[in-house]
């Protein structure tokens, strides 16, 4: 996973263990395609929801093995697009693209996942289109090999920016990739808005990590953040006028620490929080004020509140374990959703607003794992 800074999947056990590392969207809710099933709800049989859960139910693996994250829907809930390291359906090593269908009974075999990407080089942070195809940022138009990750420089645990990624598209068969956001420096962390306008990404274009707006119809783009720090893994809100993004803010020797990472190409992501702007950057709000690792942030479909991972709570147990957590869109009223005891990350909300996809280390024995997978549960006020 990258976590939606161009990072392997394969970090996120080690990012788990020391600090961190993500991408997103919305879509209004309504159109009601996956009814809830009419068979009275079974608590015993649900072994993968964990005590305390209580907005999910019926909760389902999808993956079985090796590093999967960021799930993110497509647009009539069908289906599902995630990065991969898992050697079953990816022998490159490098984190690719796949899709597959959440209502499946999925067992792991191979035939379950499509792949999207080029099986080329180091992918990252996918999404879906309005036209059908699917988003994702990729290196392998300027380097086919798999680059090695970098998960320690200087004493530090750091995401690799790797100055390769562009932003791609293809159909979800892997057919007709293109080029749609390119030039020097890192171009990733792409999602789409609902409206099907604007795509918001993550670049050094300008010099630092900031995101910036792509208009689909015209090829426009604006930079909408200009503070010093890490900004990116950015969604947009229901009604698409907003964005919610994750950011760091260093100061002091803080800031150049962070300055001099990013001339070495990393980023150092330990100290971050959730923030909130209109989706011409204007009117940005910071919506958490927590310790440790704040990201991953995405917008429940009310747009009242967004959803996002945090270590904040296990900082005096050294921030090893993350969960999914939610909070009003104006800082109050924050909540625990998710109750595993290793990592739950990238929530992300079917486009009818009733079913959640995330990652975690989740077993239904409760054994930690190194592995990360892909789950989808249904959605519980």
């Amino acid at each position: 996973m990258t976590s939606r800074i161009g990072f392997s999947v394969s970090t996120i056990f080690i990012f788990s263990v020391f600090l961190v590392a993500a991408c997103g969207s919305n879509a209004p809710a309504g159109h009601g395609a996956h009814a809830a099933p009419a068979a009275p709800y079974d608590a015993a049989l649900d072994t993968l929801r964990m005590d305390g859960e209580v907005h999910l139910r019926n909760v389902k693996q999808l993956t079985f093995g090796g590093n999967n994250a960021e799930a993110y829907w497509s647009r009539d809930d069908d289906h599902l697009v995630f990065q991969s390291d898992w050697d079953r359906i990816n022998g490159q090593g490098c984190d690719q693209i796949y899709v597959m269908d959440p209502d499946a009974d999925l067992t792991g075999s191979p035939s379950d996942y499509t792949l999207v990407s080029t099986g080329i080089g180091r992918t990252t942070c996918s999404y879906f289109l309005p036209d059908g195809r699917i988003l994702y940022g990729s290196t392998h138009e300027q380097n086919r090999a798999c680059p090695e990750p970098v998960i320690f420089e200087q004493g530090r645990y750091v995401w690799p920016i790797y100055d390769t990624y562009d932003i791609f598209a293809a159909s979800p068969d892997g057919s007709g990739t293109e080029l749609l956001i390119g030039g020097p420096g890192y171009d990733a962390e792409a999602t789409v808005s609902p409206n099907g306008r604007y795509i918001v990404f993550t670049s050094t274009r300008s010099g630092d990590l900031e995101l910036w707006r792509y208009e689909i119809s015209t090829g426009q783009l604006l930079q909408l953040t200009s503070e010093l720090g890490y900004d990116g893994g950015a969604f947009f809100s229901p009604d698409s006028r907003q964005i919610v993004w994750r950011a760091s803010r260093p100061t002091g020797v803080d800031a150049d620490a962070y300055k001099g990472l990013l001339a070495d190409g990393f980023v150092e992501p330990s100290d971050m929080n959730v923030f909130v702007a209109d989706i011409d950057g204007s009117n940005v709000r910071q919506v958490t004020d927590l310790p440790g690792a704040n990201w991953a942030p995405y917008f429940h479909p009310s747009g009242e509140d967004i959803l996002f991972a945090s270590n904040h709570h296990t900082q005096d147990m050294g921030g090893r374990v993350f969960n999914i957590f939610a909070i009003g869109v104006d800082g109050s009223n924050l909540r625990q959703i998710t109750f595993s005891k290793t990592f739950d990350s990238f929530p992300m909300f079917s486009y009818d607003g009733t079913r959640l996809a995330f990652s975690s280390n989740r077993t239904a024995s409760g054994e930690e794992t190194r592995e990360t997978n892909v789950f989808v549960a249904e959605w519980v006020e």
